[in-house]
């Protein structure tokens, strides 16, 4: 199990309320999709299709959710549009269980890798260093010593906000003048992390997604040089993807899992957008574990992402 795994009813309350916009949009359509049905047909399987694709869920993953539920329809003969959002919830969540095995756990930190690496990417704007910020909140709440490194060293604005949540925190930032070598700051952050015995280290890195091939460079040259230090590193590259944007989040998404080995996703300020759905349309499409999503501007409003619950507070229990 990760640190992060306990599931509070404070945690609920705050899932509930961050989905709220999306849930109203969904339910509003399901309602629209299914109003003076009493049973489900190719009718209302055409208009929850329109539901779930104009609710960001994507294309693609739409269409297996919708093949899904046909089965279900075929096989039980008759199901009633009542019966309909609970056969929604099972199916959806048997879906993104299929694709990600593992559920609830964020990261864990496994005993014979210490410090842990996690790279963080991802284009500015999406709350990037904010997430960082927050992960470094919880790992610090659960005892563990935390390093940032600030290596995204284009924007003074990201370093002075790492140091600003570092401060908050209560942890280390390791930083250099604007413009130095991002792969300095990471050869710094892991050696001081290093020496100090340190659990975690979360490196920043710039979000600039104009040149793919110059994005994809400077981020291996990070982790060539994070070798030098710690053979292994990173052990995990985050990608944070804002679900305010919907689809344009499905496009940085195939941008930087093209550029660099992402292994986690967060997705970030649901909790204003009614475009929660494209949490799972990434879910399902990239096959990358979405381990975090961000509910709010509170300290402790990055939550580990669990399918079931979400699906649940989306769909209603």
């Amino acid at each position: 199990m990760g640190i992060f795994s306990f599931f509070s009813k404070d945690k609920k309350e705050n899932l509930d309320k961050g989905l709220s916009k999306t849930k109203e949009n969904v339910f509003t359509k399901i309602t629209r999709a299914i109003a003076g049905k009493s049973k489900v047909d190719d009718e209302v399987l055409d208009n929850l299709e329109e539901v779930l694709i104009t609710s960001d869920v994507g294309v693609e993953t739409t269409l297996k959710i919708i093949d899904r539920i046909e089965k279900r329809v075929a096989r039980d003969k008759y199901v009633t549009t009542s019966e309909l959002t609970a056969l929604l919830r099972e199916e959806i969540a048997s879906l993104l269980t299929e694709n990600n095995t593992v559920d609830g756990d964020g990261f864990t930190l496994p005993e014979d890798k210490k410090p842990y690496v996690i790279m963080v990417v991802g284009v500015n704007g999406v709350g990037k260093t904010t997430t960082i910020g927050k992960l470094a909140y919880q790992f610090k709440k659960a005892g563990k010593s935390v390093y940032l490194g600030a290596a995204d060293t284009f924007r003074a604005a990201a370093v002075e906000q790492l140091v600003i949540w570092g401060e908050r925190v209560g942890v280390p930032v390791i930083k250099q003048k604007m413009g130095s070598d991002p792969a300095s700051v990471a050869f710094d952050t892991l050696s001081s992390a290093k020496a100090n015995n340190a659990d975690v280290v979360i490196i920043d890195t710039a979000g600039r997604l104009h040149n793919k091939i110059n994005l994809m460079n400077e981020l291996t040259k990070i982790k060539n040089v994070m070798k030098k230090v710690i053979p292994d590193a990173p052990h995990e590259i985050l990608l944070v993807l804002d679900g305010s944007t919907g689809q344009n989040a499905f496009e940085q998404a195939k941008q930087f899992t093209a550029a660099t080995e992402v292994n986690a996703l967060a997705v970030t300020k649901l909790d204003g957008t009614a475009k929660g759905g494209v949490v799972i349309g990434i879910s399902d499409q990239f096959k990358i574990p979405v381990k975090y999503i961000g509910l709010g501007e509170g300290i402790e409003d990055l939550q580990v992402f669990r399918k079931r619950e979400f699906v649940n507070s989306l769909f209603g229990e």
